[in-house]
């Protein structure tokens, strides 16, 4: 027990696993592989921008980024417009996606650091700027993606979804980062107390604003990956993340406090909230009760973790 307590990520599994047991359970165990399939693919989405999300809580409180779907639908649509269907212009598609991940980023610090905005107040006003820019360069068209890249994004290796194999790179460089370099030691210093990290000599403000750029461009790669596998690009296809993005980080164990990430949780927490929606819909629960099991998760997974001890 007190190995497993040192490894808060173990319990998101845990619950994962006992949820796809139940769904297999009232399936008869014949959709095994196509739920795993599935569960692994829609989890994949979750976990990239989660990855982002994790690193901006990381920074300590009041620290959240509320303009992730606006930049996943932004992304999406330029790049599949700019692209028009040639997959001659996958590469440009993907580099001005990053772009805007990279302006958003840059424009939300700019607000909260320049103009003294809460980080909560400040992402959310961006979020109406992005998504009326996502609005207006849309004008309710949906463009198909490139035929090379649609099929990347629906396709798989050895039966393991594409997207599942990017977020899974993406998670291992984000645990690197965290656990291995500099920057990983100074957003962890920040979170932990923040007067002390510019006593230090850390570069807070670089450090926060490299932070919020990083959580814009995962989630403009999302957006990018998300609207190929969707066939193409809705103005609404990243509202379902506002609470993802939140819940998958808080439930893979890391602290809201700031001060203390948890990159494997991230996947455990992703696996189980996809399972968690998927049961509800087998059994005919609308979106309105499928939110409230989401918000009664979160604070049930925040009391439990109320006591745990923040690492140093």
């Amino acid at each position: 027990m007190t190995a497993l307590s040192r490894m808060p990520w173990i319990w998101s599994f845990l619950a994962a696993g006992i949820v796809w047991v139940i769904t297999l359970m009232f399936t008869g165990g014949a959709s095994i592989v196509g739920l795993t399939q599935a569960t692994l693919t829609f989890a994949a989405f979750s976990v990239i921008v989660g990855t982002g999300q994790m690193f901006v809580i990381t920074l300590g409180p009041g620290n959240i980024d509320l303009s992730i779907p606006a930049t996943m639908t932004l992304a999406g649509t330029v790049a599949l417009k700019l692209m028009g269907g040639d997959s001659g212009l996958i590469v440009p598609g993907f580099l001005v996606a990053i772009a805007i991940g990279l302006g958003v980023g840059v424009a939300n610090y700019a607000l909260i650091k320049l103009l003294r905005i809460p980080p909560i107040i400040a992402t959310l006003a961006m979020s109406f700027i992005i998504q009326s820019a996502a609005i207006w360069s849309n004008r309710g068209l949906r463009i198909r993606p490139p035929e090379i890249l649609g099929d990347f994004a629906i396709g798989s290796v050895l039966g393991v979804p594409n997207v599942a194999i990017l977020a899974l790179v993406v998670t291992v460089l984000a645990y690197v980062a965290l656990e291995k370099s500099l920057y990983g030691r100074w957003i962890l210093a920040i979170g932990q107390n923040i007067r002390a990290a510019r006593m230090a000599g850390i570069p807070v403000d670089g450090v926060r604003c490299g932070t919020y750029v990083l959580c814009a461009v995962l989630a403009s790669l999302g957006g990018y990956f998300l609207a190929s596998f969707s066939g193409g690009a809705a103005l609404n296809m990243g509202a379902e993340y506002l609470l993802m993005s939140i819940a998958v980080v808080v439930i893979g164990g890391t602290s809201v406090a700031g001060g203390d990430s948890n990159v494997p949780g991230i996947w455990g927490a992703s696996l189980f909230m996809f399972l968690v929606v998927s049961m509800l819909n087998t059994y005919g629960f609308d979106a309105g009760f499928r939110m409230i099991m989401t918000g009664l998760i979160i604070i049930g997974v925040i009391v439990t973790a109320g006591g745990r001890t923040v690492r140093f």
